[in-house]
C-alpha cells in the first residue's frame, strides 16, 4: 500500500475540505446574437455582486452567434457553463441530448425565462416605403431582411409573429401560409443571425425593412448613431421568451455548478432586471416594466402557446426539414 507524504496528504485534505479550491472561477455564457451588450453589462454587475457576497474574484466569458448554431456548438463540445438563448427549442435540444437537465424549465422562475422581447420593424429613416403593419411587407417592391429560422431564434420568432398576425385577425391557417409565403418571396437573402441581419440592412444597405427583436433598436442607435432607422410597432406581435439553463455536463467537470446557478439566479434580481430594461429587453419584474413604460411601447402581444401549442410543436411543424418553412421559402420564385 502506498502512503502519501505528510505535505501531500495535508494539501489533499485541504482541497477536499474547501471544495471551492477545486472549482474553476471562470464561467462561459453561450448566448444569442443580439444579447451581447446586455450580458456585457450584466456580467460586470454580477461579478461585483458575487465578490461582495462571496469574497471571490470570478471571470465571465461570452460567446454570441445565432441561437441554434450556438446550441449545436455546445452539443458538439463547446464548454459552456450556462446557455442563455432566445428560444426554448434550442435549450430543449440540449436537454434531449443530455447536455442540460431534463427539467431545465423548472429550475428557475417563469419557465427559466427571466426576460422577454418581441418582434418589431426597423425601416429606413423617414419610412420611405410607408411600412406600418404586416400587410405592407408583402407589397411589390418591398424587400424584407430577416434571420433564417433554421439558424436563429430571431428568425423563428419573426416567422411565427407573421403567421400569428394573420390568425390573430381571424384568418385561417391556409391564409397564414399564403401570407407568409408571399412575405418570404420579398426576402432577398436570409441572414445567419440577428447581428448578420442588422449588418445586411445597415452596412450592406440591403432591404427596406428589418424584422428583429425590440432590443436591437437600442443597439443600432448606439453602434450606428441615432436617426439611422425608424421603429415601426406593428398592430400585433409575438412574446419572445429568453430561456436560460445550466450546462450540467460542463459544470460537473469544472466544479462550477454553484457559480453557474448563482449567475442565472441573479438575472431575476432588481439590478439585473433594470439592466435588461436599459437594453430594451423586457423585464419580468412588473415594477421595472412600469418604470420603463416609455421604452416599451404598447403593443398587442400573443404567446406562442396561443396559436402554435409550444415552440417544440412549432419546430416540428414549421422549421424541421420538410416542414412548412421549407415548403414556403422558394428563393427566386416571383
Amino acid at each position: 500500500m502506498t502512503s502519501l507524504r505528510p505535505k501531500t496528504l495535508l494539501a489533499a485534505l485541504a482541497l477536499s475540505a474547501s471544495g471551492m479550491a477545486l472549482a474553476d472561477s471562470t464561467l462561459l455564457n453561450v448566448s444569442y446574437d443580439v444579447a451581447r451588450e446586455f450580458y456585457k453589462d450584466y456580467n460586470a454587475a454580477f461579478i461585483a455582486h458575487y465578490k461582495k457576497a462571496k469574497g471571490q474574484d470570478i471571470r465571465i466569458d461570452q460567446s454570441h452567434a445565432g441561437s441554434s448554431a450556438q446550441a449545436r456548438a455546445v452539443n458538439d463540445g463547446l464548454a459552456a457553463d450556462v446557455v442563455t438563448m432566445n428560444t426554448s427549442t434550442d435549450v430543449q435540444f440540449l436537454a434531449d441530448n443530455g447536455v442540460v437537465a431534463k427539467d431545465w424549465a423548472r429550475r428557475f422562475p417563469h419557465d427559466a425565462a427571466p426576460t422577454t422581447s418581441t418582434m418589431l420593424f426597423l425601416v429606413r429613416h423617414g419610412n420611405p416605403k410607408g411600412i406600418e403593419d404586416w400587410d405592407d411587407l408583402i407589397k411589390p417592391g418591398v424587400q424584407v431582411i430577416v434571420v433564417n429560422p433554421k439558424t436563429g431564434g430571431n428568425g423563428r420568432y419573426a416567422y411565427l409573429a407573421a403567421w400569428g398576425a394573420v390568425l390573430d385577425k381571424g384568418g385561417s391557417a391556409a391564409q397564414a401560409a399564403e401570407f407568409v409565403g408571399k412575405l418570404y418571396r420579398n426576402v432577398p437573402v436570409l441572414a445567419k443571425g440577428g447581428r448578420d441581419a442588422t449588418a445586411t440592412f445597415l452596412q450592406r444597405n440591403q432591404g427596406d425593412v428589418l424584422i428583429t427583436f425590440e432590443s436591437e433598436v437600442l443597439a443600432i442607435d448606439r453602434e450606428f448613431g441615432a436617426g439611422k432607422v425608424d421603429v415601426v410597432y406593428p398592430s400585433v406581435s409575438v412574446v419572445a421568451e429568453n430561456p436560460v439553463a445550466v450546462v450540467e455536463r460542463t459544470v460537473a467537470r469544472k466544479g462550477t455548478a454553484e457559480l453557474a446557478k448563482a449567475y442565472l439566479d441573479y438575472l431575476y434580481s432588481d439590478e439585473a432586471q433594470e439592466i435588461a430594461a436599459r437594453h430594451a429587453i423586457r423585464p419580468r419584474s412588473e415594477a421595472v416594466l412600469k418604470k420603463y413604460a416609455r421604452t416599451f411601447k404598447p403593443i398587442r402581444l400573443f404567446t406562442v402557446a396561443q396559436y402554435f401549442g409550444s415552440l417544440t410543436e412549432a419546430q416540428k411543424v414549421h422549421f424541421n426539414d420538410g416542414g412548412q418553412f421549407d415548403k414556403l421559402y422558394l428563393p427566386g420564385k416571383p
